[in-house]
C-alpha cells in the first residue's frame, strides 16, 4: 500500500520502527508490550515458545524459545523472507516476548537481507533498534553466519 506521500512501507515514527537500508520498514516489538494507538500490523512474524493465537491480522509464527534460536531455522527464515518481501508495501512488524533478543535476531537477519553484512548486522541493529539486541552468543553466531545467504548484497 502506498501512503499519502507515495511512500511505500507506511510506518512512521511509531516505537520500534526501523528502516533497513533498502528503504523498507520495519517495526520490532514484544507480545507483553502495550499496543496502545500503534496501528495494527498488515503482516506480522511472531518468535514465541508457543503459539500468540493471534487472528486480527495476517501473521506467522515461528517457534523460538527465550534466549534460544529458531527449532526450525529453514522456517525462520522463510517467515523472515516473507517479512522482507511483504515490507515495501505493509506494515510488518516482528515480535517476541519482550521485543528484545529474538526480535532483535530477526532483524539483524531482515538487515543481512537489505545490504548489511552479515559481520555487521548485529551492531547495525543493536545501534537502530535497541543496544541489547541480539542477546546470546548463540544468537550473534547465527546471524553471523548469514543464514539467509545474503552476503551482505540486495536482493
Amino acid at each position: 500500500m502506498v501512503d499519502e506521500e507515495g511512500e511505500l512501507g507506511h510506518w512512521d515514527d511509531e516505537p520500534g520502527v526501523i528502516r533497513l537500508p533498502d528503504g523498507r520498514k520495519v517495526r520490532g516489538t514484544g507480545v507483553k508490550r502495550p499496543r496502545g494507538d500503534v496501528p495494527a500490523p498488515e503482516f506480522a512474524v511472531y518468535l514465541l515458545g508457543r503459539d500468540p493465537g493471534i487472528t486480527a491480522w495476517p501473521n506467522r509464527w515461528v517457534q523460538w524459545g527465550d534466549f534460544r534460536l529458531p527449532r526450525d531455522r529453514a522456517d525462520a527464515v522463510d517467515a523472515l523472507r516473507e517479512a522482507h518481501a511483504r515490507a515495501p508495501e505493509e506494515r510488518v512488524e516482528i515480535a517476541c516476548g519482550a521485543g528484545v533478543g529474538r526480535t532483535g535476531t530477526a532483524l539483524a537477519i531482515l538487515a543481512t537481507l537489505s545490504g548489511v553484512p552479515a559481520a555487521e548486522a548485529v551492531a547495525w541493529v543493536r545501534a537502530r533498534y535497541h543496544p541489547r539486541a541480539v542477546e546470546t552468543r548463540w544468537q550473534r553466531a547465527w546471524v553471523a553466519a548469514d543464514p539467509v545467504g545474503a552476503g551482505g548484497r540486495r536482493d
